[in-house]
């Protein structure tokens, strides 16, 4: 066994950790097997803060086809975030490079041109169209030997390059300020222009891996100024979701080797929601780590993955302040599920797969149960043999976004729209399809040496 500290480490992620090592797939892959898995973490960028989602527990859905998310079939990247009026964030390669991308109106524009000098990710946009994330930068006066976003690690640099936080808005990729480190990355925007992230500060981390070497912690940019949230006895953390009444959610946690997946230096110890000032421990379902939000509503209600007990395996969570995290188990007799996103109208949804990763599904939760959306689907199906992979986000319409597999085993966008009153022609499908060995390798179980 590996030693503990390499493996209590974020989500799926360290069930690749070994194949990563071993190079038995593209690092890309990974980083973008990661967007689909950590990077479909969400807001719900609602301006309401009491609504009733136009989707229903008797809902089917109509599947849209959004075609591959950027230029190169081979890595299309993935959508993160769906809003109300249609934009949608998330990153892609385009030729050699990564950069932030947003969809729009059937358009893919790149948020990466002309940026701040080298690779980018997208990862929060709101209803105006403002997209934040982290982006390398060869500003004068910055320099770096850490790998904070992971660009190096993921094929993507050739060397360390600084990756800072940043706010894309009227075609301009803006930097935003730090907490004195060279470093930080934004992942969400909510819809008065309120940012969430981490960001490094100048003091070394002894519990860091090479090449990482500082804390860094969760923050929140408003009105053009940085400001660090509490950790408890926590040295590091993150933001990974904000909401429009101005709570952010995220992990505190102690400084890790890199996540292959997540391209992250954190091990999750806490799963907390910050609220006027003050962090709220979210409590777990019975291990002592993994424990990481994904998604928020402006109910301040909360979802993601949290290990069960002796960390052998993770499920998707609900959380609230003042309540007990409540575990949400898996579609059927799945192993693993992970939480993604939830609207104001309480629809969660997710990824659940077998405990091989050899059958991976998205989810809706249904009366209680999660629910494989693959078997909720009527009409034309652009992928008609049970390969929706992720439901990443759901928007007040009840409208879902995520990963697909078309016929030839490519990774595209969907989009899923409820209709009401039509019949489930998918329910037929009542065994998933077992997956390519090449999407099998990225969730490859690999606990044990």
């Amino acid at each position: 066994m590996k030693r503990r500290t390499q493996w209590c480490v974020i989500g799926a992620a360290r069930r690749i950790s070994r194949a990563a090592g071993e190079r038995q797939f593209s690092l890309a892959g990974i980083a973008f097997i990661g967007l689909a898995i950590a990077g479909c973490s969400g807001m719900s960028t609602m301006q309401q803060l009491s609504f009733t989602s136009a989707g229903s527990q008797d809902s089917v859905y109509m599947i849209q086809d959004l075609g591959v998310f950027g230029a190169n079939p081979s890595v299309p990247g993935g959508p993160l975030v769906l809003t109300d009026s249609g934009w949608i964030s998330g990153a892609a390669v385009l030729g050699n490079v990564e950069h932030a991308v947003l969809y729009y109106g059937g358009k893919t524009i790149d948020a990466g041109t002309p940026g701040l000098g080298g690779n980018s990710m997208g990862y929060g946009v709101n209803e105006s169209g403002v997209t934040a994330g982290g982006a390398e930068s060869t500003a004068a006066g910055l320099a770096t030997t850490e790998d904070f976003c992971g660009f190096q690690f993921a094929g993507f640099s050739s060397s360390p390059t600084p990756c800072v936080a940043f706010v894309w808005r009227n075609g301009r990729m803006v930097p935003l300020p730090t907490l004195g480190g060279v470093n930080s990355s934004a992942t969400e925007i909510n819809n008065s222009g309120m940012i969430g992230g981490y960001a490094e500060t100048t003091a070394l981390d002894p519990d860091c891996t090479a090449p990482q070497k500082y804390q860094f912690k969760p923050v929140i940019w408003s009105n053009g100024a940085v400001q660090a949230l509490p950790t408890g006895n926590d040295a590091d953390g993150l933001v990974t979701a904000v909401n429009d009444r101005g709570d952010a959610a995220g992990s505190t946690g102690s400084c890790a080797p890199i996540n292959p997946l997540l391209l992250l230096y954190l091990n999750p110890t806490h799963a907390v929601l910050w609220r006027d000032g003050n962090a709220i421990d979210l409590g777990n379902l019975g291990g002592a780590f993994n424990n990481l939000p994904h998604g928020m509503n402006n109910l301040g209600q909360v979802v993601g993955e949290s290990d069960l007990a002796g960390d052998q395996t993770a499920h998707a969570f609900l959380a609230s302040p003042g309540t007990s995290m409540q575990d949400l188990g898996t579609v059927g007799s799945d192993t693993y599920s992970f939480g993604f996103g939830i609207n104001d109208g309480g629809e969660i949804v997710g990824l659940s797969a077998n405990a091989d990763f050899s059958v991976i599904r998205a989810f809706i939760r249904r009366n209680g149960a999660l629910v494989d959306l693959n078997t909720l689907v009527t009409g034309n199906n652009p992928f008609p043999n049970g390969t929706l992979l992720t439901a990443c986000f759901v928007n007040s319409r009840g409208q879902i976004t995520g990963i697909a597999l078309d016929a030839a085993g490519q990774e595209h966008a969907y989009l899923a729209t409820p209709v009401h009153g039509a019949s489930a022609e998918a329910s037929r499908n009542s065994k998933p399809p077992m997956l390519p060995e090449s999407i099998k390798e990225r969730f490859r179980l690999a606990i044990h040496n």
